[in-house]
């Protein structure tokens, strides 16, 4: 289980918001390609310029909790399924099972495997990227929500009784090393960070993404 280091704990600095947007009232997974933002929307994903926050582009595809992006391809989680999606084309190219068969959240890449978190169970998998078998499990001991590795680091979101953080946590033992406190009533569903100092974040009913600083 999950152990909680409260010396590390911290207030999340909200850098900037964006949305809702018309029409959108949930955002889902995140990821980032590099230059967009990329968000999942229950009937399609999204690319958001984080620049300017205009949304760019728009694929038709199941998108209802984590989105990843391996560098070419999107990856979507949609139901029982994930889905690896062209972004030049739109069209899903490969389908593989998903671990927790629909009751999955985030969605992240990092070398070669997908890591995904499994909502009420309070835990993360990782899993073959070709086949879907799960390689590793941990758990925590909150809803985990988004998951994102950057620069060696694996942070996944939680929300519970109105209450969302983002974590650090050790990938072999799931023990919590750093907590990022979000302010009261603010959800975080997906989560991605840029690598370079930025997590941008779902916000869930809110239909908002915003943009957290990395400590």
């Amino acid at each position: 289980m999950a152990r909680t280091r409260k010396t590390k704990a911290r207030q999340a600095e909200i850098l900037r918001e964006y949305g809702p947007y018309p029409g959108i009232d949930h955002v889902h997974g995140v990821t980032f390609d590099g230059a967009h933002v990329w968000f999942a929307r229950g009937e399609s994903i999204v690319a958001l310029d984080p620049g300017g926050g205009a949304l760019v582009r728009e694929l038709t595809v199941a998108a209802d909790a984590g989105t990843a992006f391996d560098g070419e391809h999107l990856w979507q989680l949609a139901g029982d399924r994930i889905q690896k999606v062209d972004p030049r084309s739109g069209q899903v190219v490969a389908t593989i099972p998903a671990p927790a068969h629909g009751r999955d959240s985030g969605l992240t890449w990092a070398e070669g495997t997908l890591w995904v978190g499994e909502y009420r169970a309070r835990k993360i998998h990782q899993i073959d990227a070709e086949t879907g078998a799960i390689l590793r499990t941990i758990e925590s001991d909150r809803f985990v929500t988004g998951v994102s590795w950057v620069s060696g680091e694996l942070w996944h979101g939680t929300m519970e009784d109105e209450h969302s953080e983002l974590r650090r946590v050790d990938p072999e033992t799931g023990e919590v090393l750093e907590r990022l406190e979000m302010p009261a009533g603010v959800a975080v569903t997906g989560l991605e960070a840029d690598g370079a100092g930025v997590f941008y974040c779902g916000g869930g009913t809110s239909g908002k993404v915003r943009a957290v600083r990395k400590p």
